[in-house]
């Protein structure tokens, strides 16, 4: 029973240190979430998400990056975001799920095929370093900051490439934010082929959220789905760069496959099977994807502030301009692929 007590009082005691820990990064990334909150439903064709990620890179470039905000700045734009996305796999249903992914496969396989292969060549054509060149392919490609972790870790990136890569995800995920429900509104797409363009063509998973909560709740389960059936391609993709590093080492220095699975995507699949199972109440659905909507927003309000146009200068203009050319070869393709396939 006394040892019992202690390790409670052991818990009790790590807890606390780790929300004091937290507190400092997220008061602001809160207050800056519920300003944009209300701005957002005032005017609602720039959104709560956007006006979120753009007040916090005001925020975040005048009050500068202070280390006692990191723990929960990172807290409230990773883990937050992941728990928003979730709750909207509690709003949608497998077979929805398996629809709508079956049905965008063409154009995200088409994408993510130009990505790679651009990204190869434009490395090469503008003189990156090969292996900031291949984070930022990956990065752009796949799904973000996530991709370029993981694919650091399999081929031992150097942490100079790594810092420039995040850098250059960031810039082009700030500008798919902002830019895509502007640019979506202007063609006249529908939601579907906004939730799919987005999907396929914004970077980073939290200005995929963004960007398609802001132009409609279709697009945003369009657009959610599309881009967690594109994150699966870290699998095959971190498999083969494993054996390309490692294929000289021994076997047991290769990360397992199963490693590779985001556990917030196992978790939104959880989240819709209890929805297809009737464990998730429909009349729920309102109320759930508002409180995702909330979060998508102190989310973005935390990738604002961790945004450094600083860190944009020292990584210069090379892996930028590899950055936003891949990003605009991945945007053209992904609309074009979907003239083609029909879906436009």
């Amino acid at each position: 029973m006394a040892r019992w007590r202690v390790r409670q009082s052991r818990a009790r005691v790590i807890r606390v240190t780790y929300l004091r820990r937290l507190l400092p990064g997220l008061v602001l990334p809160l207050a800056i979430g519920a300003i944009a909150y209300g701005v957002g439903h005032l005017v609602p064709v720039l959104g709560g998400p956007v006006v979120a990620i753009l007040l916090g890179l005001i925020v975040g470039q005048v009050a500068g990056q202070r280390e006692s905000w990191k723990p929960g700045v990172t807290f409230a734009s990773k883990k937050v975001l992941q728990t928003s996305i979730v709750l909207l796999g509690a709003t949608m249903s497998l077979a929805q799920i398996a629809s709508t992914g079956g049905r965008t496969l063409p154009v995200l396989l088409g994408t993510l095929v130009v990505a790679l292969a651009g990204g190869a060549l434009l490395t090469r054509l503008l003189g990156v370093e090969k292996i900031t060149g291949t984070l930022v392919t990956y990065g752009t490609g796949i799904c973000g900051a996530s991709a370029i972790a993981t694919m650091s870790a399999v081929i031992g990136a150097p942490a100079t490439s790594i810092a420039f890569s995040v850098t250059v995800i960031v810039v082009y995920n700030v500008l798919g934010a902002v830019t895509f429900p502007i640019v979506g509104h202007l063609m006249g797409l529908s939601q579907e082929a906004f939730g799919l363009w987005a999907g396929t063509a914004v970077n980073d998973t939290s200005s995929v959220v963004a960007a398609a909560t802001v132009y409609g709740a279709t697009a945003v389960s369009v657009a959610v789905i599309v881009k967690l059936t594109r994150t699966l391609a870290i699998i095959p993709l971190a498999l083969f760069e494993s054996w390309r590093t490692h294929r000289h080492s021994e076997a047991g220095t290769r990360p397992a496959w199963w490693k590779l699975v985001p556990t917030f995507l196992v978790l939104f699949l959880v989240a819709a099977a209890a929805r297809s199972l009737g464990l998730v109440p429909s009349s729920w659905g309102p109320a759930i994807k508002e409180i995702a909507y909330i979060g998508t927003t102190v989310a973005m309000a935390a990738v604002g502030m961790s945004s450094s146009l600083g860190a944009i200068k020292r990584a210069g203009w090379r892996p930028v301009a590899l950055g936003g050319l891949l990003w605009l070869l991945v945007s053209g393709s992904s609309l074009g692929l979907q003239w083609v396939s029909g879906t436009l």
